[in-house]
């Protein structure tokens, strides 16, 4: 049997329809902005290896830390135990943090990085003798697929099967200059009954519910809310953190900083699993007992994996190269004027763009939503041009690798106006 033929006959793959699922793309090798199939093709990664990739695969930096951390060793349990790799990133990682925040927990993904956030709004309050259940979101918001991020997220066909087991949450539609004051009164209204533990977002952008986009100072007067009704706030910066949205974290944009803050996918620079959940000090403050009932009892075997935590260093090393952000700032730049370009195009119904972030909206005769047929229409055509992108529905959009070059985002805005040509 072929690769193409085991993987049919014995692997499950993520968010695949089954029973129209075709014949998978086997990649043998990567390379910068570029994958290399069995078959000698060769594809732009439009969207970062699924938005993980900051600098380009394969990098030589990230590579040499890995093999030199590997002939030290490669795993270590991270109770009672500590290394030089997990202590150094929660060094550097608060440096580039808003300045309220102060330790750093390690986890394994997005989703355990957001569990973990829910889990020690949770127990904060328990710990202080006050019980607080409720949780607020957004609207569209998407936060993962464990119980506790499907809780905060949508409910939509990604956690549907699991509704009835999902705890309460109140989701407001995200703000905006026509919203923004009957929001600020709703959350008032919220906060005042001394139920609400926690407000959870996603700084900028909401990733998976379609690139939604919003100001950071609409947003800054519903944390501003919080912080005068001690409700804790948490950032899921999961998909904007790394310089996706122009600056270090989607946060830095903000006044008021968040209480909490989780980061992943980008964080080792799209090389291993890692989560990160950091927090303020009055946060840690409140499981520091003798009652050991106040223990925060959750970690996972590769907590602090150390081979896991060099990738995010070496990462980091190349974040703060001021060639990377030199990269940042010409896809900002390249992005605006395709934007300008193409935004009164009559197949669009909207184009946004937040940092390296563009996103098409097409006008279809369905609603927007992650269902939406446009989908395979879309990935097909600019899969059979060389580039990798992975609709929301009617949604696409480009998150490329910082390496990406003028040539081949060039490439793609060609294609794109061909594609929009056609619909």
């Amino acid at each position: 049997m072929s690769i193409l033929e085991k993987d049919k006959e014995f692997v499950w793959h993520p968010f695949t329809h089954l029973k129209s699922e075709g014949e998978n793309i086997c990649i043998e090798r990567a390379e910068g902005s570029y994958y290399y199939d069995d078959k000698g093709n060769k594809y732009i990664d439009a969207i970062s290896s699924w938005w993980v990739n900051l600098h380009g695969h394969s990098h030589p930096h990230i590579n040499l830390k890995l093999v030199q951390q590997i002939q030290k060793f490669e795993h270590t349990m991270f109770s009672g135990f500590t290394h030089q790799p997990a202590v150094e990133l929660a060094e550097r990682l608060l440096k580039h943090l808003p300045k309220n925040q102060n330790k750093i927990f390690y986890s394994d993904n997005g989703s355990t990085a957001v569990e973990v956030a829910l889990k020690m709004a949770l127990q904060f309050w328990e710990n202080k003798g006050e019980s607080k259940p409720l949780f607020i979101a957004f609207e569209n918001a998407y936060h993962g697929d464990t119980f506790g991020g499907m809780s905060v997220g949508e409910r939509n066909v990604f956690n549907n099967a699991f509704e009835k087991l999902l705890f309460e949450v109140v989701h407001i539609p995200l703000p905006n200059a026509e919203n923004i004051g009957r929001l600020e009164t709703e959350l008032q209204t919220l906060v005042k009954n001394h139920s609400v533990a926690a407000f959870i977002f996603e700084p900028l952008v909401q990733g998976a519910g379609g690139m939604q986009m919003y100001e950071a100072k609409y947003l800054d007067k519903l944390i501003q809310i919080c912080n005068k009704n001690k409700v804790i706030t948490i950032a899921d910066e999961v998909m904007t953190g790394f310089g996706r949205t122009g600056k270090f974290f989607a946060s830095d944009y903000l006044q008021n900083k968040p209480d909490i803050i989780c980061l992943s996918k980008g964080l080792t620079g799209g090389y291993m699993p890692l989560g990160v959940t950091s927090c303020s000090q009055f946060i840690y403050d409140a499981f520091v007992s003798d009652d050991k009932k106040k223990t925060f009892f959750h970690g996972h075997s590769y907590t602090g994996n150390p081979i896991a935590c060099t990738a995010a260093l070496a990462s980091m090393d190349l974040m703060e190269e001021k060639r990377t952000w030199i990269g940042i700032d010409r896809i900002i730049k390249k992005h605006e004027f395709f934007l300008s370009k193409i935004k009164s195009h009559k197949a669009i119904k909207n184009v946004r763009q937040t940092g390296t972030i563009l996103a098409i909206e097409l006008n279809t005769t369905e609603h927007s939503h992650y269902l939406n047929n446009a989908s395979e229409k879309i990935a097909e055509y600019f899969l059979k041009h060389g580039i990798l992108i992975r609709p929301l529905g009617n949604v696409f959009y480009i998150l490329p690798p910082y390496c990406i070059s003028f040539g081949d985002l060039d490439f793609m805005y060609t294609r794109i106006e061909e594609f929009l040509a056609m619909s």
